[in-house]
């Protein structure tokens, strides 16, 4: 049994979730959001829990299990609580300017970059920090991977940017002669 699509979804008040076909709607304060049904898995809403079951006990069908059941959860907790990534800008000259939808960033090219996101993401500037949110836990991601990979920290001065908690490993400049 899968460790994890065994475990019940706890679903808050206010959020519905309505089982069809092709695809599983999660409805909740923050918003709306789709899920889409795996094959050989079905998932059951009883009150205030949610279970997925699978059909048989194939490798595939075990993978798609779990999967079923982190999207699923992915999801109740997208449409409450939401979810956002913080990015942190480091350099000298670097700039940050916008919010919303779009941000302009001066990083060391010669000319400014400007980045849009997609709909359904928040883009929220404070001084040198970027905070990506949204309820779409994969978008929310994507977006933070695409801002970082804009210009990765580098391993001798740490400049570019990076997720708040990420740890960039220095590496020793040139050694002089002696």
């Amino acid at each position: 049994m899968s460790r994890i699509g065994k475990q019940p979804i706890e679903i808050p008040a206010g959020v519905t979730i309505t089982v069809g076909e092709s695809e599983i709607t999660v409805a909740g304060p923050k918003g709306q959001l789709n899920v889409p049904v795996q094959p050989k898995t079905k998932v059951n809403v009883d009150g205030a829990v949610a279970t997925v079951t699978r059909e048989d006990d194939e490798p595939k069908s075990r993978a798609w299990h779990g999967l079923q059941r982190a999207l699923l959860n992915n999801a109740v907790q997208g449409v409450t609580k939401g979810y956002e990534k913080k990015l942190e800008i480091n350099g000298v000259g670097y700039r940050l300017s916008g919010g919303g939808q779009e941000i302009e960033m001066a990083l060391g090219f010669s000319h400014p970059v400007k980045y849009k996101a997609p709909e359904g993401v928040q883009l929220t500037t404070n001084k040198m920090e970027i905070t990506v949110s949204g309820i779409d836990k994969q978008k929310v991601g994507q977006v933070a991977a695409e801002i970082r990979s804009l210009k990765k920290p580098e391993p001798y001065k740490g400049k570019g940017i990076k997720y708040v908690d990420e740890v960039i490993l220095r590496k020793a400049g040139k050694a002089g002669k002696k």
